[in-house]
């Protein structure tokens, strides 16, 4: 035997471990939920589970070997058996519950996935099943929880994303190029999904909580969509507005810090100079959130309107539509002044978004930028972009809500501007 075959052969038992260990992972919570049964009473626990992994690593070595038609037939001859085993156990016990054989041909899949270089896969699979398995209690008093127009956000929520975001073409559109169907979807998918998680943190962990964890979930992904979420929220629930300001000015500090990692990825030598006027501009913000947050009693304020929409799709098209508009003005803008300046890219730019263009400004600083110009740059897109969501939460939002974000925000791009000059 030589070497290659010696080390295929120990790939092999230790992948037929793998796949005996992840039917163990299942059989445990089965054999648990099952403890108290009489011996010989159970279908299946934990030896059963694993051998019926290590079936499936067995079958599939085999099914490499002479034809894959074996993987089938052992999964039919499975099928039956366990199927036989559910019918005499009904018959004893009048339990319906075709989990367990499910179960069972779950491991087996899993143990074949092993053996057939899927080791990972198989094993995230194994214990996703036996969380899914182990929650029966929560899951189902979830379901009872759930009110109908609830589900039908969350299928709608599905729609637009996973059905119909795929079909859009990712090009551009229009004049100067400007309209992207995929991406304006994508900030409309993004915002309809910070509702849907909003509503339901709420929901679940309290006004107070939900809105924290909701801000935090934007704030890595679009900050600008939870500005005008929380701003029509605050219109309809005005004794909201402290928390939905503490929401905001959280939301839109967490974008700092995601802009410092994701430029010390593309240039780190940005990140000496940039990084002062960042966490300045990031603590103005995140300082008065906490301090509201900490002084609002919010888990005594109920939403008035009891049936409102977990999805809020209308709010979701009105951003896309205000983006698309914004899409083409800075490119318009850009097309008419030419190349004007980085600074006047860098501040139409900052109007829409703030990550593409700091992206481009740390990959140009590390050719041919100047890296003053680079981060005054970013500083300019920052702004902008800060004060955008300023005027969305005066345009849109309550007034309440615009008097405790708009001089936090001026603050903030103040404060980002004198550190600039500073140093």
């Amino acid at each position: 035997m030589d070497i290659n075959e010696f080390v295929s052969g120990e790939h092999l038992i230790w992948n037929l471990f793998i796949a005996l260990l992840l039917g163990a992972i299942v059989g445990t919570q089965r054999g648990w939920v099952m403890r108290n049964s009489l011996e010989g009473s159970r279908v299946a626990g934990i030896r059963t589970f694993s051998l019926v992994g290590l079936l499936g690593g067995l079958i599939a070595i085999l099914a490499d070997l002479y034809s894959p038609a074996l993987l089938g037939f052992a999964l039919v001859a499975l099928v039956v058996l366990a199927c036989i085993a559910f019918v005499i156990q009904q018959k004893k016990s009048d339990d319906i519950s075709i989990t367990g054989v499910v179960s069972l041909i779950i491991t087996f899949v899993l143990g074949s996935l092993a053996v057939s270089g899927e080791a990972v896969l198989a094993a995230a699979a194994a214990v996703i099943t036996a969380v899914v398995l182990d929650n029966k209690k929560e899951l189902h008093q979830a379901l009872q929880r759930l009110q109908e127009y609830e589900l039908d956000a969350a299928l709608r929520l599905l729609l637009i994303s996973i059905v119909l975001l795929p079909l859009l073409p990712n090009q551009t559109y229009g004049p100067w190029g400007a309209l992207n169907p995929y991406e304006i979807w994508w900030m409309v998918v993004l915002i309809a999904s910070i509702s849907f998680v909003g509503y339901f943190a709420i929901k679940i962990g309290g006004t107070k909580r939900g809105i924290l964890f909701t801000s935090v979930f934007a704030g890595l992904s679009s900050s600008t969509a939870l500005t005008l979420q929380f701003s029509h929220l605050s219109r309809e629930q005005p004794p909201m507005s402290p928390l939905l300001a503490s929401g905001i000015l959280l939301s839109c500090g967490t974008m700092f810090p995601r802009l410092l990692v994701v430029l010390s990825v593309i240039n780190p030598q940005l990140i000496p100079r940039l990084s002062p006027i960042v966490l300045t501009m990031m603590i103005t913000l995140y300082l008065p959130a906490w301090w509201i947050w900490r002084t609002c009693k919010g888990d005594t304020v109920e939403p008035t309107n009891k049936q409102s929409n977990p999805l809020a799709l209308q709010s979701a098209l009105f951003f896309g539509a205000v983006l698309a508009m914004i899409m083409l003005l800075s490119h318009a803008l850009s097309e008419w002044f030419g190349s004007a300046g980085i600074l006047i890219l860098s501040a139409v730019s900052g109007m829409t978004d703030v990550d593409a263009i700091s992206l481009t400004l740390g990959r140009q600083s590390t050719v041919s930028l100047d890296m003053d110009i680079a981060v005054f740059g970013i500083l300019i897109a920052a702004s902008v972009n800060t004060l955008v969501k300023m005027g969305l939460v005066i345009a849109i939002g309550d007034k309440k809500l615009g008097y405790r974000i708009a001089p936090v925000m001026m603050l903030s791009v103040l404060f980002g501007g004198v550190i600039y000059w500073l140093s």
